[in-house]
Parts: C-alpha cells; sequence; structure tokens
C-alpha cells in the first residue's frame, strides 16, 4: 500500500534510514579528529630540551675551550730554548776520524785539518814571541765525553746543572766537532782549565793574536748560553765548515759566543 502514500512522506520517512547508514562513518570522523586533537596537544605540552651548546670546534666565542691556540710572543723576559740545547750547550756531531790530524808530538791530541794548521801556526808564532803555548785537549768523542761529564760529577757530587756549567754533555761539547781546543801556559800549569788563566801572558798574547789564526774564545764573561767564564777554551771559525758549525748551530750574531 505504499503506492498510496504521498511522494513527499514517502521522501521523508526514508530519511532516517539513509542516517542510520552514514552513522558510524560520521562517528570514526569524530574519534579520528579527536585523536588527531589529542596528539596534537601532547605533542605542545611534551618536555622541550634545550640545544647543546656548541663545541670549542663549532666556535662558541663564551666557551673557556675556545682560547686561542697560537703560542704567546716570546719576549725578551721569557726566552724559550732551542730544541737542540741541552742545559744551555747546543748539539754537534762528532768530526770524522780522517778529517783529524795531530796537533802534538806524541800524536795523542788532534784536530781537524785546517784547525790543526792552524793552531800549528800560531804555537810557533807565540813561540817566537817568547810564549809558549800548551795543548790540553783537543777533539774529543762523544764517549769521551760522556766519561768526562758523568764520571767527574760523581766524584764531585754535582747536580747536572751544576756539571754542566763547565761542561758539556756528551753529544753538545764543541770537542765533539774537531774544531775546538783548550790551551794552556806552558809556564803557568797552575793556570790549567781554571779561570785565573786569564792572567797569563800566553792568555794576553792569544786575546791579541789569536783572530789572525781564526781563533776566538767560545765562553766569555756573561755569554749567552749560560756556561761559565773559560778563558783556556777556544775554537776556530776559518773556514766555512767550521764557522756554519758554530755559529748556525747557535744562532747567533759573530762576536757573541
Amino acid at each position: 500500500m505504499r503506492d498510496d502514500i504521498p511522494e513527499a512522506i514517502r521522501r521523508s520517512e526514508d530519511e532516517p534510514a539513509k542516517s542510520r547508514v552514514s552513522a558510524p562513518v560520521l562517528a570514526m570522523g569524530v574519534v579520528a579528529v579527536g585523536a588527531i586533537a589529542l596528539f596534537t596537544t601532547a605533542l605542545m605540552l611534551w618536555p622541550k630540551s634545550e640545544p647543546a651548546p656548541p663545541t670549542a670546534a663549532e666556535g662558541n666565542p663564551s666557551s673557556p675551550s675556545t682560547v686561542p691556540s697560537s703560542p704567546i710572543p716570546t719576549t725578551a723576559a721569557s726566552p724559550q730554548a732551542s730544541p737542540d740545547q741541552v742545559l744551555g750547550h747546543f748539539a754537534y756531531a762528532e768530526a770524522p776520524a780522517n778529517e783529524l790530524e795531530p796537533i802534538t808530538a806524541d800524536g795523542s791530541i788532534t784536530m781537524r785539518q785546517p784547525a790543526a794548521q792552524a793552531y800549528r801556526k800560531m804555537s810557533a808564532d807565540a813561540a817566537a814571541a817568547g810564549i809558549r803555548l800548551t795543548v790540553i785537549s783537543g777533539f774529543r768523542s762523544v764517549a769521551d765525553q760522556n766519561d768526562l761529564f758523568f764520571r767527574v760529577k760523581e766524584q764531585r757530587n754535582q747536580a747536572v746543572s751544576k756539571r754542566a756549567e763547565v761542561s758539556a754533555p756528551p753529544g753538545h761539547s764543541e770537542h765533539h766537532t774537531g774544531y775546538a781546543i783548550d790551551i794552556g801556559d806552558a809556564d803557568r800549569s797552575d793556570t790549567n782549565l781554571s779561570q785565573s788563566f786569564e792572567n797569563t801572558p800566553a792568555f794576553a798574547w792569544l786575546s791579541e793574536h789569536a783572530a789572525k789564526y781564526s781563533f776566538e774564545m767560545s765562553f766569555t764573561k756573561g755569554n749567552t748560553q749560560g756556561v761559565s767564564y773559560e778563558p783556556w777554551h777556544w775554537r776556530f771559525v776559518g773556514d766555512r765548515s767550521s764557522l756554519e758549525t758554530f755559529y748556525r748551530a747557535q744562532h747567533l750574531k759573530p762576536g757573541t759566543p
């Protein structure tokens, strides 16, 4: 009898059925919206962690670790020792045996050939002037210096720093080069290896004439290396090899041994 119902009324009766069909879909939409709202709220309320401070490598200007790594300029008040120094003494290579020759009659003391020749000439001229020079020491090997440094240090009960004021550590003696020599006055042997040698005629003659033979005193009074004054210790600087051996190693200006 449904055909007897007017069309407008039949349409109004069908609408509840349609609503019943779409209700689940509507409910799912509401749930989804609610879930999104809860998730968004949770994100907003979640504790925020502070970003880690930049590391020194990232250049944080306020971090103590970003102190400039460049070295502090050296001043006269804070000198830096040369890396090839030990207790104020520079490192020297040992002279080749085939470049040494005797400067004494018995052949026990040697120097490099140009230094030996210069010393023999200087000694002969000094003798002609009535001055008798005597040789105390010339070339010295690293092994000999090792014994001299440590044995005497122990005998004298010296600290190494005190011993280094008068004797170079092994590997750091000018005697290794074959260009250095210890000179005494043959008529005043009591002044050998002593600062009192400066009061002898031999020292006076050397002070006036040694430069003519290319010898100079290594350790003058107040020398920059901090080595004790040694008026008996002289070195030959009469050729390129000897000059570069001493002045390249020491980074010093001529005239300031």
